[in-house]
């Protein structure tokens, strides 16, 4: 009885995303090789709490194709180490290979400036020696607005749906301000409300985004 009672608990003290803090870290970089073609590089860390309990390490690389200045095509691959160890106890470590396309686009309605991002992702799960595979298709709106020549707002919010199981499980609304360190980097700290799997998590977000030019003489 005693055990039983132990156990129950431990399982009703565990500790829930929703009633965190979270923050996701964020380091993003475009390396111009050609007048056509960038090299896109990133890391992210995402934690439960602040400044504690990972929740994901993700990184990432991938090749841009600029078809013209509003409109750019992506093929990328990610890896992803996701661990769950703070809601459960035990082997809860999932990973994830996760090729995608993607297309971008960016243009005007009268003077406010709009971006779309539209993903394809190819999610290969590995969860205690069970393999899987997920496509789900992802899409973006949002908004960047220069406040002056060195601050900027951005306002975007993403939607997910996946192509098998259940349809939409996630979404994500992003509010940040921007400081322009020099004209192609920049520092963005906001607000993140993520919607996944009927969990409402409030993330602080972080991120360092900067471009290079790797083309000869540049």
């Amino acid at each position: 009885m005693f055990i039983v009672l132990t156990f129950s608990i431990s399982i009703y003290s565990q500790p829930t995303p929703e009633k965190k803090l979270g923050a996701w870290y964020m380091l993003d970089a475009n390396h111009k090789v050609s007048e056509a073609f960038s090299i896109k590089t990133g890391f992210q860390l995402r934690t439960f709490e602040v400044f504690d309990n990972m929740n994901v390490l993700f990184y990432y690389t991938g090749i841009n194709y600029h078809l013209n200045k509003k409109t750019t095509l992506t093929f990328a691959y990610c890896y992803l180490d996701i661990d769950r160890t703070f809601i459960i106890s035990g082997e809860n470590h999932l990973y994830e290979n996760r090729p995608y396309e993607q297309i971008s686009y960016r243009h005007k309605i009268s003077n406010l400036p709009i971006y779309h991002r539209l993903r394809l992702e190819h999610r290969f799960l590995n969860f205690k020696r069970t393999n899987s595979l997920n496509n789900r298709f992802r899409y973006k709106l949002g908004t960047k607005i220069e406040l002056n020549k060195t601050f900027f707002m951005n306002v975007n919010n993403e939607f997910f749906a996946n192509l098998e199981g259940k349809v939409f499980t996630e979404n994500r609304f992003y509010a940040a301000l921007g400081i322009n360190i020099f004209d192609d980097d920049n520092i963005q700290i906001g607000y993140l409300n993520h919607e996944i799997n009927k969990q409402n998590l409030n993330r602080i977000q972080v991120g360092l985004f900067f471009k290079t030019d790797l083309r000869k003489g540049k």
